[in-house]
Parts: C-alpha cells; sequence; structure tokens
C-alpha cells in the first residue's frame, strides 16, 4: 500500500466523482480511465473524502502507476491509495514530480536527468494520458522513468 499526493485543486474535473455517498464514483472512474486511453482494468475503487483508493490486479508496475496518476489528476482528489497487486513482471518504480507554473516537458526533462532532449521519454511514459507535449499544466503530476 502507497499513499500518493497530489495537487487538490489541479486536475480534470468530474461532474459529482467526490460527492459524499456518490454510488457512481467506481463507474465514473472508470469511465474516465477508458477515456484517457487506458482500457477496462479488473480494478475497483472507492472514494474517502478526497483519496480514492484503488484495489485489484494489474500486469505491470507502468500500468499501476498510470492508474494512479490518472486518478490522482482528477480536480478535487488530494490523496490515491494505492492498494493495486501487479501480477506481471516486477520493474522499478517510477518518479513523480507535480508540474510548476513555468514548467514544460524539456525544463523538467533538464531539471531530472540534466538533458532538456530527453523531454520524450516523460512524453512517452505518461501516454496516453498525454497527447501532446505541451498539453501540461500546474499541478499536474507525471511520471518520470527511471
Amino acid at each position: 500500500m502507497t499513499l500518493h499526493s497530489f495537487v487538490r485543486e489541479a486536475g480534470e474535473k468530474l461532474v459529482g466523482f467526490l460527492d459524499p455517498g456518490n454510488a457512481e464514483a467506481e463507474a465514473q472512474l472508470k469511465q474516465h480511465i477508458e477515456a484517457v486511453g487506458l482500457g477496462s482494468p479488473n480494478i475497483g475503487a472507492s472514494v474517502e473524502g478526497d483519496k480514492v483508493v484503488l484495489k485489484g490486479e494489474v500486469a505491470s508496475q507502468e500500468e499501476a502507476e498510470k492508474l494512479v496518476l490518472v486518478t490522482g489528476n482528477i480536480h478535487g482528489v488530494a490523496n490515491v491509495e494505492d492498494q493495486l497487486t501487479v501480477t506481471g513482471p516486477t520493474t522499478a518504480v517510477s518518479r513523480f514530480t507535480t508540474v510548476r507554473k513555468g514548467d514544460t516537458l524539456p525544463s523538467i526533462a533538464k531539471a531530472q536527468y540534466g538533458d532538456a532532449n530527453r523531454y520524450n521519454w516523460i512524453f512517452e511514459a505518461n501516454k496516453p494520458m498525454l497527447s501532446h507535449p505541451d498539453r501540461i499544466y500546474p499541478g499536474m503530476v507525471l511520471r518520470l522513468p527511471n
């Protein structure tokens, strides 16, 4: 179990997602995950205030990390508790970074890897959540591949 923190005021708005007693929260999240392009993973989710708990099995560490990010980058979500089980081969856990005002993928690549030209690594590691390298926003959390 890992608890990941996010910027609560940033991210895509899902109407009613975090409303107390929302019986449709899990279905809304699954629709959102599918709309982003991550398919239909066999996971469950529960909402506890501004925290989302993800449970279930995924095929890879990469898939688990992307599910955490897609969930955490929803407006109003402050924490995601990762209770996902990886059934495939174990790989290194990626680092995460929060986009600040003025950041670009090249500036993040320069700060994290010492080479701005490695921005494509970050872009590829965050597909399909990112559709274009210029479409990032302050508060967004991104995967940084090892």
